[in-house]
């Protein structure tokens, strides 16, 4: 059996737009009316998170000042996963067909992410997702769960997957940030990034991934031409 674990928000989830929507409205809380702003446009906001630029320097670039640049960080903070900004997130275009693609292969499914249990569910069923992830093979965090921090989280989550999920002859994990990569060196299963999500390529290849693709479809693509044993695709 081929088992696939893949990240929510990035290769399958496309989170851009309520980050943007909630930087635009941090920066309107922020900001004075008499102060002139920069509001960024929607692509050199998310490059700049796809580059990791800190919150703070963000701000900064749109014409906050210091003090105001740090509110605007912990005001973003406090607001960007609040559950009436999920609205504004939609597949990735191809997420589903992919999905499909790997459940008619007979692809074993998994889906890792650090959205809590209310955010996943909210979203599995707003797109009837739940298809492809059954409740024992949804791994996230507990609505009452204190972070510690996504590269610290993330494995502790791969450490129940691996000892709840039954045996699979091959693992791969499919993620676009640093958190599944360390998931998956913690699992000891090959990672490849996608640049579908919140990290660019520059910061993908920092963070060392088996391999970079563009989207989710492209890594399902690369697994399969890896598997030397085509009856591990159909094996469930």
């Amino acid at each position: 059996m081929l088992r696939l674990i893949t990240d929510f928000d990035g290769p399958v989830m496309n989170v851009s737009e309520r980050y943007y929507r909630v930087y635009r409205f941090c920066l309107e809380s922020v900001s004075d009316r008499r102060q002139k702003i920069n509001q960024l446009s929607k692509e050199s906001f998310w490059g700049l998170k796809r580059s990791q630029m800190p919150e703070v320097e963000i701000g900064q670039r749109s014409g906050l000042s210091p003090a105001q640049s740090r509110e605007f960080a912990q005001l973003r903070k406090d607001t960007v996963h609040q559950m009436e900004q999920l609205v504004h997130d939609e597949p990735v275009p191809g997420a589903i067909a992919s999905l499909e693609r790997a459940q008619a292969m007979g692809v074993n499914l998994v889906v890792m992410t650090m959205r809590r249990v209310r955010e996943l569910d909210y979203a599995l069923e707003r797109y009837d997702l739940g298809r492809f992830f059954p409740e024992n093979r949804r791994y996230c965090l507990g609505n009452d769960y204190v972070k510690t921090g996504d590269s610290k989280d993330k494995p502790k989550l791969m450490a129940a997957a691996l000892k709840e999920l039954p045996p699979a002859s091959q693992t791969w994990m499919v993620g676009d940030t640093e958190a599944d990569i360390a998931a998956a060196r913690f699992g000891k299963v090959p990672a490849v990034g996608v640049l579908s999500g919140i990290r660019d390529r520059d910061r993908l290849e920092f963070f060392g991934p088996d391999a970079i693709v563009d989207n989710l479809g492209a890594a399902l693509d690369l697994i399969e031409s890896q598997v030397l044993d085509k009856d591990l695709l159909t094996a469930v």
